[in-house]
């Protein structure tokens, strides 16, 4: 079991590491208020060193923290920083415009994060299952293309353009825009989502004589409404991190950012309302010199959303984790004025 000098050690240790990159030795620690001789002092940082919270990144060097290390230190030592009161008006000030689509505040939000951290940001609006399939149209382009545009009840407009399939004739597309406007529209996207598995495909076998190919375009076009999209900010700011070995590494990581479907998984809330994890705890081999930040903010009768911030393992914990409470609140805030306006 670990004194509680050794702690304060293991703490001042990463503190002092993190805000300079440089290994820390006995007479730092002396220096930045540890009341030992240096002797004890090693010999303390022998003991955090054989528990495997510390190492040396040679013989002669001073300590750097382990994983472990930055694992103990983030579940039982870590205090968040206070974010000052410039940090907070840079915030308030950089949502400080109009926006014509919830969209667009969670794309922003990860913008805002992301310059004030200089890591990669990723934000999540609130849940699907909250919204309402309010508005759909369909404009033709051509005899084989046409532009589909869903709006829900927050906000969120979506428009696509799509390849009408073999067989699908403007006629058809006009039942199709029917049944959509008479079953779906007004009903909740999780609703439209049941009917489509279940309700759609039993009349669309009444009104066409072929409608697999009118069920495919169903399907590609409502699935807009349900796509999970995560806005990133920052990208290029790995390269700033020194954590990548290679360019071929940096490429398969800039990738990981483009694949909704991963982005989606790495930043999944856990039960947490933030949640730290370092290391080989995100399951990429890409990120095992990284550790991600994750944050769950409420928008009271809209569902929950998600932030999150990809840095270095050696990332100031104490200053993000204060930073990223406070950016969720704010950023709450900002979503529920925005919503009132709709009401």
């Amino acid at each position: 079991m670990l004194t509680e000098r050794q702690l304060n050690i293991l703490g001042l240790l990463i503190q002092t590491y993190t805000s300079s990159g440089v290994p820390v030795g006995s007479k730092t620690l002396v220096d930045a208020g540890i009341k030992a001789s240096s002797a004890t002092i090693r010999n303390d940082l022998s003991t955090l060193e054989e528990v495997g919270f510390i190492e040396k990144t040679h013989s002669s060097s001073g300590r750097i923290p382990s994983v472990k290390g930055y694992r103990y230190y983030v579940d039982n030592l870590l205090k968040p920083s206070e974010v000052s009161k410039q940090e907070l008006s840079l915030i308030k000030g950089a949502f400080g415009q109009e926006y014509r689509a919830i969209d667009d505040i969670i794309a922003k939000s990860a913008q805002i994060l992301s310059d004030l951290t200089s890591y990669t940001a990723f934000s999540l609006g609130p849940e699907v299952k909250e919204r309402k399939l309010t508005g759909f149209r369909v404009v033709p382009l051509n005899n084989h293309q046409l532009m589909a545009i869903i709006v829900t009840d927050r906000g969120n407009v979506e428009s696509q353009v799509f390849t009408i399939p073999d067989g699908v004739s403007a006629e058809d597309i006009e039942k199709m825009i029917k049944i959509i406007n008479d079953k779906l529209v007004g009903q909740p996207l999780l609703t439209v989502y049941h009917k489509l598995r279940t309700e759609i495909p039993m009349i669309l076998q009444k009104y066409f004589h072929s409608p697999t190919g009118i069920m495919s375009l169903f399907d590609t076009i409502m699935g807009q409404a349900f796509e999970e999209r995560v806005f990133v900010s920052g990208k290029m700011n790995l390269l700033d991190l020194d954590v990548l070995s290679d360019v071929s590494q940096f490429k398969s990581v800039y990738s990981l950012m483009d694949n909704t479907d991963q982005l989606t998984a790495l930043i999944a809330p856990t039960e947490a309302d933030i949640d730290i994890r370092i290391g080989n705890e995100l399951e990429n081999d890409l990120l095992t010199n990284m550790s991600l930040i994750t944050a769950s903010y409420e928008v009271a009768g809209h569902g929950k959303g998600t932030i999150a911030l990809l840095g270095p393992t050696n990332m100031s914990y104490e200053k993000m984790l204060g930073l990223v409470d406070a950016f969720r609140t704010e950023l709450s805030q900002e979503l529920t004025d925005y919503y009132r306006l709709l009401e």
